[in-house]
């Protein structure tokens, strides 16, 4: 006795064409398979159907009267990056179809076509897809094994950052991290550490610019008693300190000559000898170097050795500026408000959540600064802002004055008082920056989505989602 239960759709398939016995013939052939098949009579048919159904395949004509194929297919990837497109070509229009498949289409089908290629070649799409999609979501899940609590930001910069630091955790390997002062190099390398088989040993973290040669040696490999005058005992060094555990050493390029030969052998062998003592002492420890400096430089100048440099650099986490990732200013400043009020016992609701925000026209000036002393800067000025603060709505006044002027003119957001509400939230004046952004950046690219994505250091697909989020006007490049 045959299963009641029909079994569900391979796939949902969308055709557009103003051709009714093309639409009927391919319906029919696709339902045989067991697709689900939903028709469009014209382009402007298919777009709306589209917008309002999510499709594994669409099969669009290329040449149609209201709106032709090579439009459909630009209204579709200027929304929808990833949903495959074929075209469906008469005879003799070969070159279009590829002048489409270099304009995003995944695939073209020539008139009449074979069926059972025409259902391969459509399965193999459809199945490419969802492969790619399984593997974006493995990835996710693999971020998501990790935990960052203290690493704020949603940016594309940062959570590629986030993605392979969570990869290198479960690894022995020596990291490097670089990047600007004030990016958090040192919260990576806790975050790496915690997140990593030695996260119940101990993390040491060595300032390497603060200390003196010799007593930076003394520091890190420990002394035997009598090793020099002031040696009054054996002490431990902090690379027996971390044995199993992990060592940072914060700004790597200040460390002398001499150190960097021990340290080259630390990484090499796994061993070294305390000062005074002619034994030698074996460790298990992990290696985070971090480094403001071009360390690559460093060694064409002979000031780094270029051995140790290469032991340092298997793998290297390039930290953003702030700067280059201003879509995170906004939850940064929730995170600390959150952090200060607290620490101040100020502002706070009956659960202990922060209640202080900043006027528009405040987090306009932190959207527009540079910050060259990047997140550190950023904390400090929020820090500021909760202490000098009288009401739960955070002026431009309570700013230091640096940041009130640039250029000796005094920074005020475009048609200040009128652009946002006086209780603007967070999100709306996000949402209003990076609007501006994305138009400004429209234009200086002659309304090129392609060429601006480039600018905003953005990929396409994540362009295209927020220009349809935030709703703004799509326009024909001119010239």
């Amino acid at each position: 006795m045959p299963d009641p239960t029909p079994k569900p759709p391979r796939a949902r398939i969308l055709v557009i064409d103003d051709e009714a016995d093309i639409r009927e013939s391919l319906e029919a052939l696709f339902t045989m398979e067991n697709y689900a098949v939903e028709l469009a009579v014209n382009g402007a048919d298919g777009l709306a159907k589209f917008d309002a159904h999510a499709y594994d395949c669409v099969l669009v004509d290329l040449m149609m009267p209201d709106k032709s194929g090579m439009e459909v297919l630009t209204e579709i990837r200027a929304k929808d990056t990833e949903t495959p497109v074929a075209m469906i070509t008469a005879y003799g229009s070969i070159e279009a179809a590829i002048s489409a498949i270099k304009s995003g289409a995944n695939d073209y089908f020539p008139k009449p076509w074979d069926n059972e290629k025409l259902l391969l070649e459509v399965a193999r799409i459809i199945s490419a897809r969802r492969l790619e999609s399984e593997n974006t979501q493995l990835k996710r899940a693999l971020k998501q094994r990790y935990s960052f609590p203290d690493i704020v930001g949603k940016s594309e910069k940062i959570q590629r950052i986030l993605d392979l630091a969570g990869q290198v955790a479960q690894s022995r390997s020596t990291i490097l991290v670089t990047g600007e002062t004030g990016t958090g190099k040192e919260l990576i390398a806790k975050a790496i550490h915690a997140n990593s088989p030695r996260a119940d040993q101990t993390f040491v973290p060595v300032n390497s610019g603060s200390l003196p040669p010799d007593l930076l040696e003394s520091t890190l490999f420990g002394h035997v008693k009598g090793a020099f005058t002031s040696a009054l005992s054996t002490r431990k060094g902090y690379f027996e300190v971390a044995d199993k555990g992990t060592i940072f050493f914060d700004e790597i390029s200040t460390i002398g000559p001499e150190t960097q030969v021990k340290l080259l052998r630390v990484i090499q062998e796994r061993e070294f000898m305390p000062l005074g003592s002619t034994e030698v002492t074996k460790v298990d420890v992990r290696i985070i170097a971090a480094c403001n400096a071009d360390l690559r430089k460093l060694v064409e100048e002979g000031k780094f050795r270029e051995d140790l440099y290469y032991r340092l650099n298997v793998i290297n986490l390039q930290l953003p500026a702030l700067r280059e990732r201003r879509e995170d200013i906004p939850p940064l400043v929730n995170h600390f408000f959150h952090k200060y009020c607290r620490e101040n016992g100020k502002f706070l609701d009956p659960s202990g959540r922060a209640m202080l925000r900043f006027e528009p026209e405040a987090m306009h000036i932190l959207m527009e600064h540079s910050w060259p002393g990047n997140v550190r800067e950023l904390e400090n000025v929020v820090e500021r802002a909760v202490v000098l603060a009288t009401d739960m709505v955070v002026t431009a006044s309570v700013l230091p004055e640096y940041l009130l002027h640039a250029g000796g003119v005094m920074v005020r957001p475009p048609g200040a008082g009128g652009a946002l509400p006086a209780d603007a939230s967070l999100f709306e004046m996000v949402n209003d920056f990076e609007r501006r952004k994305i138009i400004e950046a429209l234009e200086a690219m002659n309304y090129s989505q392609t060429e601006a994505a480039t600018r905003l250091s953005i990929p396409l697909s994540t362009l295209n989602q927020k220009i349809k989020r935030l709703e703004i006007p799509i326009r024909k490049k001119s010239g």
